[in-house]
């Protein structure tokens, strides 16, 4: 083949990769929201929180691995632990007679949140989650550690995947704790105790619990 051809062919090939990754960063997440701008401040943090912009978040159950959640995206994260929450303590709450595993529905809730969060705070609401995240994620825990027949409570370091989930978590179980069984619907409450954690205000159930984690870590050193 002749050189000029093969060299021709090279540089339409580097072109169209070029195009195609313009075309991926101008993608947005479900049409909606552009992740492209979205700023992650925490480096630890920084490799579990996933924004890939995809069109459909749902990654079937498919990803396994060890740390495998950080490869799937927030959103989808954030859909999940709204179906099951998690335990409280040694009990599994029941927190609502109307959630189910209904993919649809975990992700509706979503959307009408992060709608309401873009009206009240007219920003990305994808930037207001992340950085609430960032804000209500507490960095020092307690574990338990037997010495000699006695159990002493000892502080630890949280690694950033937990610190990611289980501020989901809390923002999830804080938001049904002000919605079951009264009139504020599940997603005004979600959207509310994101955007309290997001200025850092005092009354929110996920900042409450940060300020809760970090005292007993300081009493247990």
């Amino acid at each position: 083949m002749n050189k000029k051809l093969k060299y021709k062919m090279q540089q339409t090939t580097q072109i169209e990769e070029i195009e195609a990754q313009q075309k991926q960063n101008q993608f947005k997440l479900f049409d909606l929201y552009d992740v492209s701008d979205i700023k992650v401040e925490d480096p630890g943090m920084r490799r579990y929180i996933n924004l890939n912009p995809k069109l459909v978040i749902k990654s079937h159950g498919r990803i396994r691995e060890k740390f495998g959640k950080g490869k799937i995206n927030l959103i989808e994260v954030f859909a999940n632990l709204i179906a099951v929450p998690g335990h409280r303590g040694k009990k599994h709450k029941i927190q609502t007679s109307w959630k189910t595993g209904k993919y649809s529905q975990n992700m509706r809730i979503v959307l009408d949140c992060l709608k309401i969060i873009e009206q009240k705070t007219k920003q990305n609401p994808i930037q207001v989650l992340v950085t609430a995240i960032e804000n209500a994620a507490p960095r020092d825990g307690v574990t338990v550690i037997e010495y000699g027949g006695a159990r002493y409570p000892q502080a630890v370091d949280i690694s950033p995947l937990r610190r990611v989930t289980m501020t989901l978590r809390h923002m999830v179980q804080g938001s049904y704790d002000k919605s079951f069984n009264k009139k504020t619907k599940i997603e005004q409450a979600l959207a509310n105790e994101i955007i309290k954690a997001y200025n850092k205000e005092s009354d929110s159930y996920v900042m409450a619990k940060k300020n809760d984690s970090e005292k007993q870590a300081d009493s247990a050193r």
